[in-house]
């Protein structure tokens, strides 16, 4: 994987094989940092990145300026992954270790992005247990949003609070405001 933007651009991270992630294309990222360019100044930005895998989506905000990233992940290698990147990389980013509807439950953080990024194979249902909770928990900052990238065979616009779809390849990025 590598980073598209910030001040670690081209940087290239090598994710161990074992781990079980699905990584946000190199360009798919690139478009979809491109909509938040225009939306957003990264460097007032807190972030939650739900599945966050190997961090590929947490490095970008971070290279960006975001100035408080949370990891969530409920795999071990991955949080381990993800920390010891961020350690090297100096990065702001803080790793959870927990199934993600248990977070999105029992946390008492906001962030002005969360983006999750769950399993292609991820039912709709759980898909709009994500949207409910973050919308029903007050999860979301004054002027955000929550972004879930899912296979382009799943459709959520029929979903409270959805915005807009951006389609890129077969990732595709719905929004929620």
């Amino acid at each position: 994987m590598r980073i598209v933007s910030g001040t670690l651009k081209g940087k290239r991270i090598i994710a161990p094989k074992k781990l079980p992630v699905r990584p946000t294309t190199d360009f798919a990222k690139e478009a979809l940092f491109n909509i938040l360019n225009n939306q957003y100044h990264f460097s007032a930005l807190k972030v939650i990145d739900l599945f966050s895998g190997t961090g590929n989506i947490s490095y970008e905000f971070a290279s960006r300026g975001a100035e408080e990233i949370i990891a969530v992940d409920g795999h071990f290698e991955c949080v381990k992954f993800i920390n010891k990147i961020s350690q090297e990389l100096d990065l702001p980013i803080r790793t959870v270790k927990s199934d993600v509807f248990k977070y999105l439950k029992a946390t008492g953080e906001k962030a002005h992005i969360i983006f999750a990024d769950p399993p292609y194979n991820f039912e709709e249902d759980s898909l709009q247990q994500i949207v409910e909770t973050v919308f029903s928990r007050e999860l979301l900052l004054e002027g955000g949003s929550l972004i879930i990238e899912h296979h382009k065979k799943i459709d959520l616009s029929s979903l409270d609070h959805f915005s807009e779809v951006r389609k890129y390849g077969n990732s595709v990025f719905s929004f929620f405001e």
